[in-house]
């Protein structure tokens, strides 16, 4: 029974840590900025959002400008576009 609980507490613990290790990336990609664009601007562009996103993903100032002025000319709101950016860089 001792060997029972100890391997059912095992899984569980493995499973919990798994969760807490995948959580952060998966909210912080490429994936997750284009996402976020569609759901909060419906009418953009989903080519210009992808290559926005993955140019963002790349990391550095000068990547996250190149995002965020992509995005803009297909008007996506200045809020939006930043907010997306950023999550793009923290992949």
């Amino acid at each position: 029974m001792l060997k029972r609980l100890a391997a059912a507490l095992g899984c569980i613990t493995l499973a919990f840590g798994g969760a807490v290790a995948i959580a952060p990336t998966a909210q912080a990609t490429p994936q997750s900025c284009y996402y976020y664009v569609l759901e909060q601007y419906p009418g953009a562009d989903e080519e210009v959002a992808e290559r926005a996103c993955r140019v963002g993903g790349q990391g550095g100032r000068e990547n996250f400008r190149a995002c965020y002025f992509e995005l803009r000319k297909d008007h996506v709101p200045a809020v939006v576009a930043g907010e997306a950016c950023r999550r793009a860089a923290r992949g």
